[in-house]
Parts: C-alpha cells; sequence; structure tokens
C-alpha cells in the first residue's frame, strides 16, 4: 500500500505562484503599482487619511478575550514581525522523530493498561483517564501494524474491515453467539448483532421507534454507554441520529477501534468516578443496552450523571438485567430475588429524578425526563445539587445530586430553550445563545461565523480534492471547534466530526455544538485524547498551537496528532505565519509532506494554512527486518 506515487497526489491541488511567466512591460508596471503603493502608504500613516488600520471579518473567537465589539471589525497589524535577533539565528536542523516499537501500536497514552494497575479498582477508577507525566511522554512516533490498509469506504465500513488494521480475534470468539464480529480470512464481518438484539441492530432500533419518535426529527443526538462494537450507533445513522459510542478499555479487546475503524463515532470511557466529558444537557437520547453499568448503586450517582447530559424531555432506553428479568433470569445466571431487587432499586432513582417511564415492552424499557424542574423542586428539593457549573466536565468528580435545569416561568416553559428539529437546529440560533445564558456571544456573532465557516470550507474544497467526496474522509477531527463552524459547512458530506473544544478556552461553547445538532468532548491538548491510534482520516485545526503556546510543548501535540491520524492522513492548520513556519519545521521530522498556502483572502492576511499529509508506513513485519 506505500505505492510510489506522491502523497500530494490525489489529496490536494499544489499550490502555484500568482506569476508564471513575466517581461519587461509587466515588471515595469509593477515596479510603478509598488512605488504608488508605497507612497500612498506613508501619506496615509502623515495623517492624509482619517484611518491607517484595515478591517476584515474574522471567525468568532473562543480561546481568547474579545474586544466589546465582538466578531466584528478587527485591527491589522502589518508592521514587520521577525526582529534583527530572528534573523540572524542559524538555520536548525530538522529533528527526525524516530518510529516507535510495534508493541506501541495500539497504545493510549492516558488508558495504558499498565499505568492503571497503579489506581484504585473500586468504580474502575483504574480505568478512568491516568495520563502520563512529562518525562514519561513517548518522543517516537506511532507504528501502524503490517500490513495495514485503508479502511472500506463508507457505508461499506459498517460491515466489514481489514483484519490487518485491528490484528484481534478474541473478541470474535467471545460474542460469537451474539452475532457481534465474525472473521472471514483477511477481512472482519459486523452482522450488526448484540447482546440483547439478536436479530440485528436495525430491528431492534425498529422497536425503538415503536415507542418513542426516531424519524421527525426531534431526537438527533444520542448517547451509548458501553457501546461493544457500536452497532447501535452504526444503525442509528441511516434515521439521521448521531451517536456518541464510548466503552473503557478492558478485557474486550479493541471494542471502540472497530466502532472507529467501521466510520462510527466513539471514544474510551467509562462511567467510574469523574463526570463524562459532556455538558449538561447535551443529549437527546442515552442508551445502555447491557452496559453491565451498575446504575442501582453509589446512590444512584450512574443515572444522576445521565441525566445531567440528558437535555430536558430526553429518553434513557434500557434492555438487558434487570429488564424482562423474570423471562431471562436462568440465562443471566442471576437469581430472581438479585434482579427483581436491581430493578426496584433502578425504578426508585429514575422515580426520584423525576422520569416519567413511558415503556416497558418485552426487553426495552423508556424513561423521560421532565421538561423543567420546577415540580420536581418541589417535592425532591434537597437533592438538588447547590454548587458546581452543570458544564464542568472536564476532571470533574460526580455528585450524588441532581443537576438543576435552567429557571422557567411555568410547567409548560422548556428549560433552556425549545430546539428546533432536525436539520433545522442546524442552522437556527441554538438557545444558549439566543437566551444570552453564554455572555458576550450574540445571534448575530454566531450566523456571521457560520458565513465564515461556508467560505473557509469551500475554499478548502478547492485545495483538497478528496474533501466532501463519496469514498474520502469518513472520520474527522476539529481540535477547537467554537461553535461547529467547520462541522456544519460539512453536513451534506458522507462523514462525521468529532468537535473538540479545548478545557483552556475562554468560552465553553460545546453545549452550543451539541444543541446544533453536532457532537464533541472537551479535550486539553497537552495530554493525549481518549481513542485509538490512527482514528481520523483528517484533522483539522484553527489557532489551535497559539492557544496552547505558553502550555505544552508544541511537539507533543503534534506527536498526538500524529497518533490519531491514519496513514495517508490530512492535517488542515489554520495560524499565524510565524507560528505555522515552526510547525512545518517541526512535522517535517514527522513523515508529513506539508506545505503553507495562503489565506483564503489572500497573501496579506498574516493567518495562513498549511496542509499536511501523514506518509504511509508501517511497522515491518515478521519477516523484515
Amino acid at each position: 500500500m506505500a505505492g510510489a506515487a506522491s502523497p500530494y497526489s490525489g489529496v490536494w491541488k499544489p499550490y502555484r505562484p500568482y506569476l508564471k511567466r513575466t517581461n519587461i512591460v509587466q515588471l515595469g508596471v509593477v515596479a510603478l503599482l509598488c512605488s504608488a503603493s508605497y507612497f500612498l502608504g506613508i501619506w496615509q500613516h502623515g495623517g492624509g487619511s482619517t484611518s491607517g488600520t484595515s478591517t476584515v471579518l474574522t471567525a468568532v473567537s473562543c480561546e481568547r478575550n474579545t474586544s466589546a465589539g465582538g466578531a466584528g471589525a478587527v485591527t491589522l497589524d502589518f508592521t514587520i514581525q521577525h526582529g534583527a535577533d530572528q534573523a540572524a539565528e542559524e538555520p536548525t536542523a530538522v529533528r527526525k522523530f524516530p518510529a516507535c516499537d510495534i508493541k506501541y501500536s495500539e497504545y493510549t497514552p492516558c488508558e495504558d493498561r499498565d499505568r492503571s494497575l497503579r489506581f484504585d479498582r473500586d468504580r474502575l477508577i483504574y480505568r478512568e483517564r491516568h495520563c502520563p507525566e512529562k518525562g514519561e511522554l513517548l518522543k517516537c512516533l506511532i507504528p501502524a501494524p503490517p500490513g495495514y490498509r485503508n479502511p472500506f469506504p463508507w457505508p461499506a465500513s459498517r460491515e466489514r474491515a481489514w483484519f490487518a488494521n485491528v490484528p484481534h480475534k478474541e473478541l470474535a470468539v467471545e460474542k460469537a453467539v451474539q452475532n457481534w464480529i465474525r472473521v472471514y480470512g483477511d477481512k472482519f464481518r459486523f452482522p450488526g448483532g448484540g447482546t440483547m438484539f439478536p436479530n440485528g441492530a436495525d430491528a431492534y432500533i425498529d422497536d425503538i421507534d415503536r415507542l418513542i419518535p426516531l424519524r421527525d426529527g426531534s431526537i438527533r443526538t444520542a448517547v451509548d454507554t458501553g457501546c461493544g462494537v457500536a452497532s447501535w450507533g452504526a444503525y442509528l445513522l441511516s434515521r439521521n441520529v448521531i451517536a456518541m459510542s464510548f466503552a473503557p478499555r478492558d478485557s474486550h479487546e479493541a471494542q471502540v477501534q472497530f466502532a472507529l475503524e467501521r466510520g462510527v463515532p466513539a471514544m474510551i470511557g467509562v462511567l467510574a468516578s469523574i463526570r463524562l466529558p459532556y455538558p449538561s444537557r447535551a443529549f437527546d437520547m442515552a442508551h445502555c443496552s447491557r452496559c453491565l453499568i451498575p446504575w442501582h448503586l453509589y446512590g444512584g450517582q450512574y443515572l444522576m450523571e445521565i441525566d445531567r447530559i440528558l437535555r430536558p424531555g430526553g429518553y434513557w432506553i434500557l434492555s438487558g438485567p434487570p429488564i424482562n428479568w423474570k423471562k431471562h433470569w436462568r440465562g443471566w445466571n442471576r437469581t430472581q430475588g438479585d434482579l427483581s431487587s436491581e430493578q426496584s432499586a433502578i425504578e426508585a432513582v429514575a422515580n426520584s429524578l423525576c422520569w416519567k417511564k413511558l415503556a416497558d415492552n418485552g426487553d426495552i424499557a423508556i424513561w423521560q425526563k421532565p421538561i423543567n424542574h420546577l415540580a420536581c423542586k418541589f417535592m425532591n428539593s434537597s437533592l438538588f445539587c447547590q454548587s458546581n457549573n452543570p458544564d464542568t466536565a472536564w476532571h470533574t468528580k460526580m455528585e450524588t445530586c441532581i443537576t438543576p435545569l435552567p429557571e422557567v416561568a411555568n410547567m409548560d416553559e422548556i428549560a433552556g430553550g425549545e430546539i428546533k428539529k432536525w436539520p433545522e437546529r442546524l442552522t437556527a440560533v441554538p438557545p444558549r445563545i439566543a437566551t444570552r445564558s453564554l455572555p458576550g456571544l450574540t445571534s448575530e456573532m454566531f450566523l456571521q461565523d457560520s458565513e465564515i465557516w461556508r467560505k473557509r470550507v469551500g475554499y478548502y474544497k478547492s485545495l483538497i480534492n478528496q474533501l466532501g467526496q463519496k469514498g474520502g474522509y469518513r472520520n474527522l477531527l476539529d481540535m477547537n471547534a467554537c461553535f461547529g463552524g467547520f462541522a456544519a459547512a460539512l453536513i451534506d458530506y458522507p462523514l462525521w466530526v468529532m468537535n473538540t473544544v479545548p478545557t483552556i478556552a475562554n468560552r465553553n461553547t460545546l453545549g452550543v455544538i451539541y444543541q446544533r445538532g453536532l457532537i464533541g468532548t472537551y479535550q486539553d491538548w497537552c495530554q493525549a485524547m481518549s481513542t485509538y491510534p490512527r482514528t481520523y482520516d483528517l484533522i483539522h485545526g484553527y489557532s489551535i498551537f497559539t492557544l496552547y503556546k505558553d502550555k505544552c510543548e508544541m511537539e507533543d501535540i503534534l506527536l498526538e496528532m500524529d497518533r490519531i491520524l491514519r496513514p495517508k492522513g490530512t492535517v488542515i492548520l489554520r495560524d499565524d505565519i510565524d507560528m505555522l513556519v515552526k510547525i512545518k519545521d517541526a512535522a517535517d521530522g514527522m513523515r508529513w509532506k506539508s506545505q503553507i498556502i495562503d489565506h483564503e483572502n489572500g497573501p496579506l492576511e498574516r493567518e495562513k494554512i498549511l496542509l499536511a499529509v501523514k506518509t504511509y508506513w508501517t511497522a515491518p513485519g515478521p519477516n523484515q527486518e
């Protein structure tokens, strides 16, 4: 698969200088124009003009404080930024990063098994994020396994993947009866089965659709806890519902990695002692199909966390133990008394949350969260949390209390504002902005930001042939998503975007992203992401290195990007030219091929674009040196 073709071919159109040929007359005209511009500039700075500044539209800044003018006109500084000391510096040699040992081919730094054994096994705390210290960080490139091949294009990838990409048969053996995954020669096949849906995920989702509306646009975002190989999320996509699937890195070898190879959104994650990395009121629906989470223990804390991330009126679906225990208790190898007691405890927690049970139909039970907390506070006022920002979730301890919804004036009002149905919600002003719950952000700023990203993505597509094409990129990452404008501009293409909001961003906009019907997570880019190597086909980053320039080493962020980027994957970085030059120097030592391109507004913008392709290489096979 390495091939002899240039890594640029078929990926982007190479940048070409504006002037290909010159003659004496053209040179003379250019010289005259430059001279006129020079003298005009002197006249302007000498007071002949009312303003010596230039204004352009820029995207809303989510990573730093903005002036009172918000996202409107900004002042550009065209003065020379390079001092004499910088110019006198000797060019530094490119640092070549070596390949890591093959044993690291599936390395997940913050979920490393050896490191996890140092932590408490109670409540699965050892399976939470435990990241390496600075001195433990790897300074090498994670190799793909021998024989790695580009994944199948969507939707074929939903049903099959290359064995060489995830060389593990354990799950196929362990879950053979449940029809999760099968091995056929050099491929995996995903029949779409699951522990509680032996007839396939499609039929199971149809059963849910008979109980709650999955096709009218009122349900768009879902979370699948303990997702297996994410067949539920994979088959929801055909119904315009996008699921964030997560599962721990545990004895079920590589289940999240299989989901990502299938082209389905997924993360490594676990319900233990820390909040899930999502804002409050994020999901329209939550799901657990024999996920083995003890919902009834620890004072109902795990159900309270699901309640925090469910929007007002959202649904919780439970199948598997203890639902329908009278039929299944022998197969589950548990006593009737034990299962009856567990179900009673779950019902009690759900009642304390003021959830309404909508269905208990065979193997599926469904509850609905209230649209506001007026009645619930009257009945259970002592159970509500008294402090803590409900959207704070990064390394934040879970609490045994109910996260209060925004205040309302009457029983019929939806707390926090009503969200439009899909697809209207994608472009409508999200309630978090419309209600001014995010200080400094206005509807006008949101709409302007959306328009800017439509223009920017249009420019990207003129540079990168594959972007938006069928069979091109599938799994995308936006490292600094702000309102999710990059993802929204790509919504008509067969791909999905993981929108990350940096934990050090000045504005917490992840709730806005979810209200648009998109998905994402919080992330500190000084640490590794909770995902497997080779997750993403394309990584996009807007001012991410400027944001983190005083926080951690640039090379560590780049090495993490390399870890989670597939061979032949693409990187798009927007930043100040000085920063991009430094990034390019580092990228040249990482087996990337890169190029700096002018801003879509022209060469006078200090903000430029770096395009890069990760070259194809793998760890050597058993018969290679």
